[in-house]
């Protein structure tokens, strides 16, 4: 029944996958290196093979191995000069075709790193723009606000416009105060001797009180 059920569930997504037994234990690819570290070979491998000291080093191999093989004793010798260098032909056959692969590797590791680059330069390059625009505009903005902001001299003209219109007003009502005047009658000069007269009124009774206590004082 049991087994029954375990091979009709075999297959669902809801169902656990039986558990299968391995001959070999998985490799962790972490652990035994992985794309990544081969790519840094490719590219080490690469930038020795580009230096003065790969080139001379390899004319000093084939130096040595032409003349070893040319005037080195025959029973040790294991290239042909007659045969024109077959060994070395090999070998020499077999470094390039090995080198291509790997230098075709590590530009194509360069490319991808370029255009990274790249991306990541546009991407500043955007936001620097989008950066500068926003502080065009702000400036665009305060240039405006200053500009409508009033100037010292310009405040200095209002105000002085302000006080000649006061100035011109006041000497208006003046001039409209002095022909209501002479219209009543009372010339400007009655009105200072009525106000004269007034105060000699108001001086003497106490002048006259004065002298009645003299006379009292007299008697007494």
């Amino acid at each position: 029944m049991m087994a029954k059920q375990a091979s009709s569930d075999h297959g669902l997504l809801n169902a656990p996958q039986a558990r299968r037994v391995r001959l070999w234990r998985r490799k962790d690819p972490v652990e035994f290196g992985s794309a990544d570290t081969f790519g840094r070979f490719t590219e080490s491998f690469a930038r020795a093979m580009g230096t003065p000291a790969f080139l001379l080093g390899m004319s000093v191999f084939i130096v040595l191995w032409i003349t070893w093989n040319t005037i080195g004793p025959e029973g040790l010798r294991f290239d042909s000069a007659a045969m024109g260098y077959i060994a070395l032909t090999l070998v020499l056959s077999l470094q390039a075709s090995y080198s291509a692969p790997l230098l075709l590797l590590a530009q194509n590791r360069q490319d991808d790193r370029d255009r990274v680059q790249i991306e990541q330069d546009r991407q500043r390059a955007e936001r620097n723009l989008a950066d500068t625009e926003y502080l065009a505009r702000e400036v665009v903005a305060l240039r405006l606000a200053v500009s409508e902001l009033a100037s010292e001299r310009f405040v200095r003209d209002e105000l002085r416009e302000q006080l000649e219109d006061l100035t011109a007003t006041i000497q208006e009502l003046r001039g409209e105060m002095v022909p209501q005047q002479a219209g009543v009658g009372v010339p400007p000069s009655a009105v200072g001797a009525s106000a004269a007269g007034q105060g000699d009124a108001q001086t003497t009774p106490v002048s006259r009180d004065h002298a009645g206590d003299g006379q009292a004082q007299e008697r007494r």
